[in-house]
């Protein structure tokens, strides 16, 4: 069946909290190159961090 196998399934896939929220992030093929580096699930929680990293200060 070829590529019917995988059929959206991304059970498989690899997943970290992200650093911010807590939210579950799955992989995504955007992200491959630097999956290490990936902290955030979106730009949202990117830009609360930063802020309250300035806020700490």
């Amino acid at each position: 069946m070829g590529s019917k196998d995988f059929a959206g399934n991304k059970s498989f896939l690899d997943s970290k909290p992200c650093q911010c929220c807590g939210k579950p992030m799955t992989w995504r093929k955007s992200w491959a190159k630097n999956w290490e580096q990936v902290r955030y699930c979106s730009d949202r929680c990117s830009k609360d961090a930063a802020a309250s990293r300035r806020q700490s200060r």
